[in-house]
Order: structure tokens, then C-alpha cells, then sequence
């Protein structure tokens, strides 16, 4: 085997990434303080084509030189926005018939390899702070928990791994159903 050339990837412009259908997806970020994960977290976005993402209380915003360090240019082009409180966006997404799915380790929540997203439904995705985790109010409203299994000794996952591993297990979920 021969690993491919960039050149070869037939990878999307930004231009066609901006009109290409996207995956329903919205990405939530509560309260992030690492700038590498909030970069790793666009990256992730980017391929697999999520709609959007939301920069929610001390999150930083583009453009930042250490959040561009780990985006390589995803800034560019996943739609994004900054909203000051999670809980304010939530309501608000939730009102515009957005599920909402904290990722957290919570009572009766579902373990991911057990969710089974609903086709023509738009998901939010909340990853919290790396110390705190998602806020309890911000949990409390959501529509579920989504808890990713762990067999190890730690509690935890960091947060850019938490959403590369739901992201595309829900990405792919959706493509084989749909």
C-alpha cells in the first residue's frame, strides 16, 4: 500500500464546503477554556460536515493564532457564532425544534453506542468545560444525555475526543440509515 498525496484526497473547496448539504449537526462548546480544543473541534466539524457551532461563555472565537494552530483552516469554513450564555442559546435552539444532547456522565442517561438519532431531526451536541464539565442548568434542559462508555481506570475523556468520538458516531449513524 501506498499512503495518498493531499492532491489526491479529492477533498471539498471552501466554497463548495459552504453549499455542500450538511450533516444536522450543531455543535455546542460550554465554557471551553483550551484553545487547542476548540481548534481540534472545528477540525472535527469540518469533516464531517457539520452545521454549525456555537462558542458559548469564556469559549474563545476566531481568529486566535492557538485555536488556528489545531483548525487548520476550519475556522473558515464551518459556520460558527459566539453566544455569551449556554443555557440562553439552548432555550433558544430547543424553541426552534433543535434537540438538544448533552455530553455527560449523568443519571438515566443514554450510552452513545445505544443512541439512535431520528432522521430529519436536527442535533446539538453540548461538550463542556474540561474541569466542570456541561453546566447542570444547561444539562437539566436538555432534551437527553449522552454518555460515551468507558472501561478504564479514569472518568473522562479530553473534550476534543469526546466530540471526535460522538461526531462521527452519529455522523455515521445518520449515513447508514439515511
Amino acid at each position: 500500500m501506498r499512503k495518498l498525496k493531499n492532491s489526491e484526497l479529492d477533498r471539498l473547496s471552501v466554497d463548495d464546503f459552504k453549499s455542500v448539504a450538511k450533516t444536522p449537526l450543531i455543535i455546542v462548546l460550554d465554557n471551553i477554556r483550551s484553545l487547542n480544543n476548540i481548534g481540534s473541534v472545528f477540525r472535527t466539524s469540518d469533516a464531517f460536515l457539520v452545521e454549525k457551532i456555537y462558542l458559548c461563555g469564556i469559549t474563545a472565537t476566531p481568529p486566535h493564532k492557538d485555536i488556528h494552530k489545531t483548525a487548520l483552516g476550519s475556522t473558515e469554513t464551518v459556520a460558527w457564532e459566539y453566544a455569551e450564555n449556554t443555557l440562553d442559546l439552548v432555550e433558544k435552539l430547543k424553541s426552534n425544534g433543535v434537540k438538544i444532547c448533552s455530553i455527560e456522565q449523568a443519571e438515566n442517561a443514554t450510552m452513545l453506542n445505544d443512541f439512535i438519532p431520528e432522521q430529519q431531526t436536527t442535533y446539538a451536541l453540548v461538550f463542556g468545560n474540561e474541569v466542570k464539565g456541561v453546566a447542570q442548568k444547561v444539562v437539566s434542559a436538555s432534551d437527553m444525555v449522552i454518555e460515551i462508555p468507558q472501561f478504564g481506570t479514569k472518568h473522562s475523556l479530553n473534550i476534543s475526543v469526546s466530540a471526535g468520538v460522538v461526531i462521527w458516531d452519529v455522523f455515521s449513524k445518520l449515513k447508514t440509515k439515511g
